[in-house]
């Protein structure tokens, strides 16, 4: 049997602070979780941050974290204040959520 996904061994929830809407800051977050291999997902909030959940391998999620200190081009992040949680194995990718 083939796995798809290494079962997570960790896991971040994140706040992205700063011009991180309208500069295609989820999309490309989705991309690059994507492209690391991790699971979970990315939205807007109301009040203008971006909010991640990702699981997967430290390395890769340490990875996606430097990732979220840069943004994409066009965006400007002034904070990311995350908290390590304990991955809860219910994504099957990373997704987009509204």
């Amino acid at each position: 049997m083939v796995m798809r996904h290494s079962p997570a061994s960790s896991a971040f929830f994140a706040l992205v602070e700063g011009r991180v809407q309208g500069v295609g800051f989820r999309y490309s977050a989705y991309h690059e979780a994507r492209r690391l291999g991790l699971t979970g997902w990315v939205r807007n909030t109301h009040d203008g941050d971006v909010e991640v959940f990702a699981e997967g391998p430290k390395e890769k999620l340490d990875t996606l974290l430097q990732w979220l200190r840069q943004g994409p081009p066009g965006a400007r992040v002034d904070s990311v204040r995350y908290d390590l949680r304990s991955p809860l194995g219910a994504y099957r990718d990373f997704s987009i959520r509204s």
